[in-house]
């Protein structure tokens, strides 16, 4: 439960809440799209750089510490957000509350692959990541809410900030605190390095590490980092500019321009409960038609808003198209990186968010650029490249992914 609600406030109106409330900051900061691209990235890069303090606090703390710190972050970004007067005032809240994000999942996955057993651990890692779907669908019910004058902006971004406090309280309750049963603290930025060295030039083992341990640039893992690093970038264009583009095309028939958002995150969260599917899916079809069909779902839906932003059909099928792709693409990392990395479930994992973090901080600021030189619709299809590219030649090289022994961990891909 302590994991649902984590993903729930961490990846629902911390990471996406920006993107969801876009056209009511640009009315009231008068943001152009580049430096609205800025902004976004920079939630993400403070994404990126959290996801490194995790790695450092967990081995060190246990998992409740970098969970707890990234309730209260997520709270005071959202407070800053709500007493913004000025963009670089925005700038620092969206950067804290994306921060959250970073601190708040990747603990999940070693506390699963400790308790849980290898046929329990997919299931559970669905649940926690699908969490995102119902703090998209709280948070757009606030922005319904500002819609029609019920509330203004920045009480939502106030309600935003009593749910992590909830989440703080969860997590003081919920999540263990024991460092029982962890390594020796040791740096894990090092020892993030060192896994991707060859043998001779690694650290020399202890007595604790005397087992054979998958390195990070195996090659099993190389798809593992490409289609992270992919779905990065097209899921934070969506998520930061999908919302604005409906909006500043004139919006759906019948609603007002600034409506637009809510259908879109409506319709994102609602398809989002499919990812709790992920692990049955993956088990009976494998892991190649899934993505071939999850890297498609998310080219589709960037080329629909793209080309289509006032209609209704098209705008519903977008953003249920890629709720449903990041849900089950998030539980797909989180459950193959436990499969890759046995015995280092955060370290892999952890490594696996880098490639998608790095993704998320590239793909708004290119975005931008492109936006302001050729306009909302080239940038929209041309982000729907890439996961186009991912699902044809990567559904062709991935092979069905099994839990198995280490020493047979490199037979996981054939390129």
């Amino acid at each position: 439960m302590a994991g649902f609600v984590a993903t729930a406030v961490a990846f629902g109106p911390a990471r996406m809440g920006f993107g969801l409330f876009l056209p009511a900051f640009r009315e009231e900061f008068t943001l152009s799209t580049s430096t609205a691209g800025l902004i976004a990235s920079g939630g993400f890069l403070a994404f990126l750089l959290a996801l490194l303090a995790s790695a450092w606090l967990g081995p060190r703390y246990g998992a409740r510490l970098p969970v707890t710190t990234g309730a209260i972050l997520a709270s005071a970004g959202f407070v800053a957000v709500a007493s913004a007067g000025a963009p670089s005032v925005l700038a620092v809240g969206i950067a804290l509350a994306g921060a959250s994000a970073g601190l708040c999942w990747a603990p999940f996955n070693d506390a699963a692959e400790r308790v849980l057993s290898n046929e329990a651990r997919a299931s559970a890692l669905s649940i926690i990541s699908t969490g995102t779907t119902f703090g998209v669908l709280a948070a757009a019910g606030l922005a319904v809410a500002v819609t029609h004058d019920v509330v203004g902006w920045r009480v939502a971004w106030i309600g935003f900030a009593l749910g992590g406090l909830g989440l703080a309280v969860a997590a003081r309750v919920g999540v263990p605190s024991s460092r029982r049963g962890l390594r020796p603290a040791r740096n894990a930025i090092a020892e993030i390095v060192h896994a991707g060295l060859p043998g001779d030039f690694g650290p020399e083992p202890g007595p604790e590490v005397m087992a054979p341990r998958p390195r990070l640039t195996q090659r099993a893992a190389m798809p593992l980092y490409a289609t992270a690093l992919c779905f990065g970038m097209t899921n934070a264009v969506f998520l930061s500019f999908a919302a604005d583009r409906v909006a500043a095309a004139g919006g759906l028939p019948g609603l007002p321009d600034a409506a637009a958002a809510t259908v879109i995150f409506f319709g994102y969260g609602i398809c989002g409960v499919l990812g709790l599917a992920t692990g049955r899916l993956e088990a009976r079809y494998g892991l190649a038609p899934l993505f071939c069909v999850i890297f498609a779902a998310g080219a589709l839906s960037l080329a629909l808003v793209g080309l289509a932003p006032t209609s209704w059909s098209a705008v519903l099928a977008a953003s249920g198209l890629h709720g449903a792709a990041i849900m089950m693409v998030s539980a797909v990392f989180s459950f193959w990186s436990l499969r890759l990395f046995p015995g280092r479930g955060t370290l892999g994992f952890t490594a696996a968010l880098l490639g998608m973090a790095i993704g998320s901080v590239l793909g708004p600021a290119l975005a931008g650029v492109l936006a302001a030189n050729h306009g909302p619709q080239a940038m929209f299809l041309a982000a729907a490249l890439p996961p186009l590219a991912i699902s044809l030649w990567f559904g062709a090289k991935l092979q069905r992914v099994r839990p198995r022994l280490p020493s047979v961990l490199g037979s996981g891909w054939r390129g």
